[in-house]
């Protein structure tokens, strides 16, 4: 499954360095990050264990299954179908994303003890996905359209680049700091600043694994600064190219889910 988390740590072999290839563009190296982070694969899907840690060292468990089904082969149009299993709190919830590349994306969520599809809509992307430190914007992928990119420095292993919003009033951030591997052009670190060019939020992960031939990964942290709390996705039972079918991203499984995906 591909990875809207940013990585921080990869196994020694992804360390070594790219062999020498002609110059790319910024757009070039931003086109191919964004295609490793969620595009590997025509569908993917996994079990995913969320930790949640506040500030205080008190912790909270989710587990669920995310489904992506990507829409044509361009690197554009994608629908993704998150279901939760644990708690109990949060059980049979469904969070569902149409991602469009020249619009807004659709977003739904499934609220089951009040049997309630809610809209999210464009303005709530950036807000907390689940209590987590994650945000929804987090689970589909940010447009790389809404930002201008700058290639800050590059090194033997790693393209750092420098986003800034096009419409800055729209978001939290001031602009974001991306670490891209050379190699498997994976982003294996972000960082976001505010207004004040402080950072305040940073995204890292902890295992890469190779999957289907497909550099994974496995094992991300999502770090809140400012509160001290933070996020980690664990991922199992990935699979790439799973035929999944197109018409169970649709309304009518948020109520009803597709059980002979999410159970496998």
């Amino acid at each position: 499954m591909k990875k809207i988390f940013t990585a921080l740590l990869f196994s020694s072999a992804l360390f070594l360095s790219a062999p020498a290839a002609h110059a790319l563009s910024v757009n070039e190296i931003v086109a191919k990050a964004n295609h490793a982070a969620y595009y590997q694969g025509e569908d993917g899907r996994a079990r995913v264990k969320m930790d949640i840690t506040d500030s205080q060292g008190r912790k909270r468990t989710r587990d669920f299954v995310i489904l992506r089904k990507d829409i044509g082969d361009d690197d554009k149009e994608q629908k993704f179908y998150v279901y939760f299993n644990r708690p109990a709190d949060v059980s049979k919830t469904v969070f569902m994303v149409w991602k469009h590349v020249n619009g807004d994306d659709d977003r739904w969520l499934y609220l089951p003890a009040l049997d309630l599809v809610k809209r999210i809509a464009a303005t709530d992307e950036r807000t907390s996905f689940v209590g987590s430190d994650f945000f929804y914007e987090d689970v589909s992928g940010r447009n790389p359209s809404e930002d201008t990119h700058e290639l800050l420095e590059e090194t033997d292993n790693y393209y750092i680049l420098k986003s800034t919003p096009k419409k800055p009033d729209q978001v939290e951030f001031s602009y974001f700091k991306s670490y891209i591997h050379k190699e498997t052009f994976i982003p294996v670190k972000i960082e976001f600043f505010d207004k004040n060019g402080e950072k305040y939020r940073e995204g890292s992960a902890e295992a890469v694994d190779t999957i289907q031939g497909h550099p994974t990964v496995t094992k991300g942290r999502m770090k809140d600064l400012r509160s001290g709390s933070e996020t980690v996705l664990s991922y199992s039972s990935v699979q790439y190219d799973a035929g999944l079918p197109e018409d169970i991203f649709t309304e009518r499984y948020l109520r009803q889910a597709p059980t002979e995906y999410i159970k496998r």
